[in-house]
């Protein structure tokens, strides 16, 4: 007959607790699936941004455009990178997708502004 003592019991039921703490904590701590994908308002966002890129080349190449509407297709583009370089990325998605599309922009020699690099320092210290 095993001889079973409160010593051995307790060790083995530690043991145990150990294990399955160890296990939730790594289930806990693993991103969701939603969080690994961007979220709508930063697929909105990245969408509005690409759209008045466009328009503010097209304004740029069109023959015959008004000075003015060259100013508010950039002022537009403008606005929409700032949207963009202020999102607080929370989620992993968002984080890496509003990384990757900064880091495409920043290659094209387009993240420049003070602006930028200030609404990008801001939306790291956004408290939810």
């Amino acid at each position: 007959m095993s001889r079973i003592n409160r010593r051995a019991l307790l060790l083995s039921s530690g043991s145990a607790v150990i294990a399955s703490m160890g296990a939730a904590t790594a289930h806990a701590t693993e991103p969701r699936r939603r969080d690994r994908e961007p979220s709508g308002d930063l697929r909105g966002l990245i969408k509005a941004h690409k759209a008045t890129y466009a328009a503010f080349g097209k304004a740029i190449q069109e023959r015959g455009g008004s000075n003015r509407e060259h100013d508010r297709a950039s002022r537009a583009e403008e606005r929409a990178l700032l949207a963009i370089c202020a999102y607080p990325a929370v989620r992993e998605g968002d984080r890496r997708a509003k990384g990757r599309y900064l880091l495409k922009i920043e290659a094209r020699g387009e993240l420049d502004l003070a602006e930028h690099m200030q609404a990008l320092l801001r939306s790291t210290m956004w408290k939810g």
